[in-house]
């Protein structure tokens, strides 16, 4: 994930072992955005320049005010998928400012098989819909498509978050007051001629875009007409006959400045309504140096105060109850003059962790404070003392809180990410705003060496109580593609291709990522308040 348009690190200074692990990381995880970024191959890139066109993020650049950060929403979505004929799943979609003011960019990429939609092509149009919905941000879509990915239309077309959910989402946003607003760029054919459309306002490029549900061989195929596509569904028919767009454009570059001043049309946007702001401070050490104080190995314990020590203001920690659930740090803190509550994993949690957790909150909920979930987490402690002890009721507390918590929730994922324990830290389920993970995340039910474990023992007993043996061999032979299944499935690569996440991020850029979300998520006025049932 890409936050701000910066060069990587070019940093010389002497680094631990430790660094050079997570910044070999770092360099795998910045070798692979710039390879998405290129978007499709050489010879589609060639064809889309001759027609004239921007690229999608050339587009992007143009929309955004100059030197202004993008907050850039899945970039490696199907990395690794679809043959890798999909890099960012076709679509660059993120946060940036124009005139000033948060808006919601998503962009077709033409030379991605023709802008069409992969399965996670929609998934990731949703997720940016779904941001967008949730944090009130004008809609800007750059249009470029043709339509639904034929070749796997029945996960593109026929369920309920399915290629039809874009419409719906784009009707009932546009019905609650948050702009949508198009530019047609290229192709806008079949379905996907919905999204201009339905949009409040519309821009259309002279003899480049096109918008039509059924194409010249469509028309040809079903009425015997012979038309071109121009002529079926041009910028001129469309801003001079039949009304589908509104303002005609000579080229890409004029439309993305009649949006910039659309854009500058609309009423201005809200006044932070959660979580107060301070003057910022720089915080107390680098974030540079994150890689020093997390280690790449799960199994290599550091204290969490390191991490939080780099990444919010100088001063502005306190923490609360220090001394009691020692494996979760809890505490009120600023980023960037935003005021937050962090909740920070150190250990595996025990019934103590959880009750101070759903304490802690609970105080940021009624206060109306963000949460930022730091998430490294094994899971609850284990055994017959602990559940006669109610771990089970008390981790439920804190799952409850967190999922009825109704400010503004962020979370990364700074190591491990397993087991039930991510649900009490906000793992994908409870919705937080945005989720991140650093390079060195590992995200499933449980390990991969403790899964093997446990389905061994389960052929063992199995076995045995037949009256067979197993031999450490053939135990061993069982346990080997377990392992290298979670390792693989684990991986946050793998996690981000299918968008459970918001991508990956740099550690030493978590700070600067944050306080941008910070901005975003606190302009939404809270629910109101609403209690489950806990089990005392």
């Amino acid at each position: 994930m890409t936050s701000t348009r910066s060069e990587p690190s070019t940093r010389t200074d002497p680094v631990t072992s430790t660094q050079l692990t997570m910044d070999a990381l770092v360099t795998e995880l910045r070798t692979r955005l710039a390879a998405v970024a290129e978007g499709g191959p050489v010879s589609a890139r060639a064809k889309h320049r001759a027609r004239g066109k921007l690229l999608a993020r050339e587009r992007i650049d143009r929309l955004l005010d100059p030197g202004s950060p993008f907050l850039e929403i899945a970039p490696l979505a199907a990395w690794g998928m679809y043959e890798d004929e999909a890099p960012s799943a076709g679509v660059v979609a993120g946060i940036g400012m124009i005139h000033g003011r948060h808006c919601l960019v998503l962009a077709n990429d033409a030379t991605v098989k023709g802008g069409t939609y992969f399965p996670l092509t929609v998934k990731k149009h949703l997720r940016a819909q779904e941001i967008a919905q949730e944090n009130r941000l004008p809609c800007v879509y750059l249009v470029d498509s043709g339509g639904a990915y034929l070749p796997l239309q029945d996960e593109v077309f026929p369920d309920r978050d399915h290629f039809g959910r874009i419409f719906y989402h784009q009707a009932r946003m546009s019905a609650d007051g948050i702009p949508q607003l198009a530019a047609v760029l290229g192709s806008s054919t079949a379905g996907g001629a919905y999204v201009p459309a339905m949009s409040d306002q519309t821009v259309i490029v002279r003899g480049q875009g096109t918008i039509f549900l059924g194409g010249p061989p469509l028309v040809k195929a079903a009425t015997g007409e012979e038309v071109s596509a121009e002529e079926l569904g041009g910028g001129v028919l469309h801003t001079e006959v039949s009304g589908v767009a509104d303002h005609l454009a000579e080229d890409d570059a004029h439309a993305l400045e009649i949006l910039r001043d659309i854009v500058d049309t609309l009423p201005p946007s809200a006044e932070p309504a959660t979580g107060a702001r301070s003057e910022p401070a720089p915080p107390a050490k680098d974030p540079a140096t994150l890689a020093d104080v997390v280690p790449v190995d799960l199994s290599t314990p550091y204290d969490v105060h390191e991490v939080i020590d780099r990444l919010v203001d100088a001063g502005s920690v306190s923490e609360f109850k220090p001394l009691y659930g020692t494996t979760l740090v809890t505490a009120f803190a600023r980023i960037d003059g935003h005021h937050v509550g962090i909740v920070a994993n150190n250990g595996v949690l025990f019934s103590e962790s959880a009750l101070k957790g759903a304490h802690f909150l609970e105080l940021c909920d009624q206060r109306g404070i963000p949460l930022l979930f730091l998430q490294n987490i094994a899971g609850f402690m284990v055994g017959a003392e602990y559940e006669r002890g109610g771990i089970a009721k008390d981790g439920a507390k804190m799952v409850a809180a967190v999922a009825c918590a109704r400010v503004p929730k962020l979370t990364v994922v700074i190591g491990g990410s397993f087991g039930a324990g991510t649900y009490s830290m906000c793992g994908r389920a409870y919705s937080p705003r945005f989720l991140w993970l650093w390079p060195n995340a590992r995200v499933s039910v449980m390990g991969g060496a403790q899964a093997a474990s446990v389905l061994a023992t389960v052929r063992r007993d199995g076995i045995e109580a037949r009256g067979g043996t197993w031999s450490e061999a053939e135990e061993e032979e069982f346990r080997r593609p377990i392992r290298e299944r979670y390792e693989s499935q684990g991986s946050p690569y793998y996690s981000s291709a299918r968008l459970w996440d918001d991508g990956i991020i740099d550690p030493a850029e978590t700070r600067t990522v944050l306080s941008l979300a910070l901005d975003v998520v606190t302009r939404t006025p809270l629910p109101p308040p609403a209690r489950p049932i806990y089990r005392m």
